[in-house]
């Protein structure tokens, strides 16, 4: 008799059985969903800060003066409520953030067509305190920075 050399079913349905329970333990450990919820906040972060950088910059070279359209009432930086991107855009900014989630994130170059970067300012009416804040971050995350 010929002794053959292989694998049987039952080994092989074992080794996929083991197999399918590592990759789902290692999909559970990454969660990549997660990881891209982080990573879109992390943006946000880096946006905000961004931002509010270039309005204090402006505000530096311009005697103290806040561009046009920051109130104590909170607004969204789009070209109809808070009009920021005349004003940073290229000189402070090289271009105007948008928040992830708009439009896949591309930054507003063209300050003569319509926009919206997700992302509000406000002035704060005791001490003049500047917030620019990332109402659509995710994983319950406050996005917000003040200076």
């Amino acid at each position: 008799m010929k002794k053959q050399h292989g694998f049987t079913l039952i080994e092989l349905l074992v080794v996929i059985g083991i197999l399918g329970v590592l990759l789902a333990i290692v999909l559970i450990a990454i969660n990549p969903a997660r990881q891209f919820s982080l990573a879109n906040n992390t943006k946000r972060a880096s946006d905000t800060n961004a931002i509010l950088n270039a309005i204090n910059q402006y505000s530096a070279d311009n005697r103290g003066a806040l561009p046009a359209g920051i109130t104590t009432t909170a607004q969204n930086i789009s070209n109809t409520a808070a009009n920021l991107c005349t004003a940073l855009a290229t000189t402070y900014l090289a271009a105007l953030p948008v928040d992830p989630s708009i439009n896949n994130g591309a930054p507003v170059t063209d300050c003569t067509a319509a926009y919206d970067t997700g992302y509000t300012v406000v002035r704060s009416a005791t001490n003049n305190r500047l917030t620019v804040a990332a109402p659509q971050a995710e994983l319950s995350q406050v996005i917000s920075v003040t200076r």
